[in-house]
């Protein structure tokens, strides 16, 4: 009898280890997602001009900077998906669309990189502390921005923009994610154009 139960035991064991990975090996591969493409202006568009902005590097929120996609599944429960991931640092591709989306915005000033600024370029920082799909059908981009002058503060915004998803499904959710962070580009750019012209450097 103890035999049969040994026996059964190991058998239980084997069939669950199997069983795991069995499952294991059909997990289906993970799907990479990028945010949309941003168009860039017609090269006749683009003008020339001695005013020059400095986009730094987007900071995202600690629980955004993972590959996972993340879901708010409730007013207080949030989820990174396992199989829906970003194919980049969602930092790096906010980055890179926000500087496009402003040349395109900003015609009469020239849009450069932190690495590309010049000494008496204006400067751009922006953080997001929301960049989710939403329990309500809607994608969620929300965070602030600041513009500085040298060390000094000159602009500082609260954004937040919601888009209705088309579809069901994470494709769906990336297209409303990359249309509300056009929305917020065109926010920035609009407080840009209103903002003062850099004080020039004496020597």
């Amino acid at each position: 009898m103890l035999r049969w139960r040994q026996f059964g035991a190991t058998t239980l064991l084997t069939i669950a280890t199997a069983t795991m990975a069995g499952c294991a090996a059909q997990s289906p591969p993970a799907n990479r997602f990028t945010l949309p493409e941003v168009e860039s202006p017609p090269s006749s568009t683009v003008s020339v001009s001695s005013r020059q902005l400095t986009v730094n590097p987007v900071e995202v929120a600690s629980y955004l900077d993972q590959e996972g996609i993340v879901m708010q599944t409730s007013d207080i429960e949030l989820n990174a998906a396992n199989q829906n991931l970003w194919a980049e640092e969602l930092g790096h591709q906010l980055t890179r669309q926000l500087r496009q989306s402003l040349s395109t915005e900003l015609s009469g000033m020239t849009v450069v990189s932190a690495a590309q600024g010049g000494a008496g370029a204006q400067r751009l920082s922006l953080s997001v502390d929301q960049f989710q799909g939403r329990y309500d059908g809607r994608a969620l981009a929300s965070g602030e921005w600041q513009l500085h002058d040298g060390n000094r503060l000159v602009m500082q915004r609260h954004f937040e923009v919601t888009r209705p998803l088309d579809d069901d499904g994470y494709p769906a959710l990336v297209r409303a994610l990359g249309a509300a962070w056009k929305d917020v580009a065109r926010q920035v750019a609009a407080g840009l154009r209103t903002a003062p012209i850099p004080t020039p450097a004496v020597d």
